[in-house]
């Protein structure tokens, strides 16, 4: 049963009764500026952020670290690939010792150190604040755009051009609950009509995206922005794991051209590929979801390697 903080205190979630599945807002919207006399000003070092390699929202937020050369700039606390009973797990063998922040067990401890009567989900990624203890953020959205904004390198890509940041932004709604959040409202359903009812809408998406992909490299134009950021995460986990293990079989993304051409185009932008670890999200997904793969049984499934290597081919 997953599991949240109700006044400070592990509990298991409410039973959502309408078999949909409904994701929690995020409870920490704080914001990193590039004004030096801001709570959170832009200085490199002094924040951490606890990642996931499985979870989408993170991978997105990875990718901002990796194309804009910030990965220096911020220490990461790393999970494992299974979660528990108690939620994300932090893994020990990886811990950054150099990072100045507590060696915890579990995610939701952070979370309780930082608001000990906290009411909400545990959910990565964190932007943690190492100065005052303060989560600062836990939207992955909006810790990918203070990044790319506050943080700003003129050597390092713009990913949201103000000439293009209205058709980022009506993208982004485009993918944001039929895809990116439809995966998981076609996988966590618990009623036929409810599986219905996201599937179609989950599919209806990735067609009006190929659509736009059969006249554009990338979403916004000819080169990346923040809501290829977003998609790429999604469509690479897509065949590997949502397919079988979210019952998501009516097409994979190998069916769609113009999605396959794109996710083979962005994994080829130097520094992407360093991100993935299709191991980990599978054994993430696999394992930790008990509810619907009880057994625990990982599926043959594609080789990782291959699809790597698939991806990658030929240069970007």
């Amino acid at each position: 049963m997953p599991k949240m903080l109700i006044n400070g205190i592990l509990r298991d979630k409410p039973v959502q009764s309408e078999g949909c599945f409904h994701r929690l807002p995020s409870s920490f919207r704080s914001w990193i500026s590039s004004d030096a006399e801001a709570d959170f000003p832009a200085t490199s070092g002094r924040y951490h952020l606890y990642l996931s390699k499985a979870c989408p929202w993170c991978h997105g937020v990875e990718l901002v670290l990796a194309l804009k050369g910030l990965r220096e700039a911020f220490s990461i606390t790393w999970m494992d690939s299974v979660m528990s009973e108690d939620g994300w797990v932090i893994n020990q063998s990886d811990f950054d010792e150099s990072a100045s922040v507590p060696r915890d067990r579990y995610l939701y401890q952070v979370y309780q150190r930082a608001v000990p009567s906290h009411t909400g989900a545990i959910t990565v990624p964190v932007l943690l604040d190492k100065h005052s203890g303060q989560i600062i953020s836990t939207e992955s959205a909006d810790i990918m755009r203070m990044i790319d904004t506050a943080f700003v390198d003129a050597a390092s890509p713009d990913l949201y051009p103000a000439e293009f940041a209205a058709e980022i932004d009506r993208l982004a709604e485009i993918i944001q609950a039929p895809i990116r959040n439809g995966v998981y409202r076609v996988g966590f359903a618990t009623t036929q009509e409810a599986y219905d009812e996201a599937i179609h809408q989950l599919y209806a998406g990735l067609d009006t995206v190929e659509a736009v992909l059969n006249t554009r490299r990338f979403l916004a134009g000819a080169m990346p922005t923040e809501v290829d950021l977003k998609l790429f995460p999604t469509l690479l986990r897509f065949d590997p794991v949502y397919v079988t293990h979210f019952k998501i079989d009516r097409n994979r993304i190998t069916d769609y051209p113009a999605l396959s051409r794109y996710l083979a185009d962005f994994a080829r932008i130097p520094d992407v590929v360093e991100t993935i670890d299709l191991q980990h999200i599978r054994a993430h997904y696999f394992l930790s979801h008990r509810h619907i793969n009880p057994s625990g049984i990982i599926p043959i499934g594609p080789n990782p390697g291959n699809i790597i290597a698939d991806l990658t081919k030929g240069a970007a």
